[in-house]
């Protein structure tokens, strides 16, 4: 996609919210600048999300992204694009933390929607290429999500979803 790298943990470069991680990822991959000094909020949900739902996920990202706060989520159908897509829209930053490799589009219509997120904040792995997406990948990069995040964002979902994972992740961070 773009300047893609690998980040050890303790170099330079390496999120220090990730660190704090009871598990942090020893390395990380990078595809985009990452390089957001202000802050930055998680909006998440439902994949399946109604047309409500979608709506307000992308003008909250919008709005968000107008005061300087970078949104990130997990490019997943739904509030996630959604999301990414209100924030592209009105000019500001987001980033995407993946539950694959770099270099895999999932969903796979979701390719020109990665390549802006790339040009934008960026997108954030802790798999490698060689690595296999398994539904415990998209449920680990939910504990990464609330390590970036100043605040978490859930917009439609289901007991038990991704997005109230990613909100028990950020709870136990404080």
């Amino acid at each position: 996609m773009g300047t893609t790298c690998t980040v050890a943990r303790g170099e330079a470069g390496y999120p220090a919210r990730l660190a704090e991680l009871d598990r942090p990822p020893e390395r990380i991959f990078l595809d985009g600048p990452w390089d957001h000094g202000g802050p930055m909020v998680a909006i998440v949900g439902a994949r399946d999300a109604t047309g409500d739902g979608i709506d307000l996920a992308h003008d909250i990202a919008a709005s968000l992204t107008s005061l300087g706060v970078a949104v990130i989520s997990g490019l997943a159908r739904g509030i996630d694009a959604a999301a990414h897509r209100g924030a592209l829209a009105a000019g500001g930053r987001t980033g995407a933390i993946l539950g694959t490799p770099l270099s895999r589009v999932y969903p796979a219509e979701h390719r020109e929607l990665q390549r802006d997120v790339a040009g934008s904040l960026g997108l954030l792995s802790e798999l490698d290429a060689t690595d296999s997406a398994t539904r415990s990948t998209f449920a680990s990069r939910n504990r990464l999500l609330a390590a970036l995040a100043d605040a978490v964002v859930v917009v439609q979902g289901r007991a038990g979803s991704g997005a109230l994972l990613t909100v028990a992740a950020a709870r136990a961070l404080g």
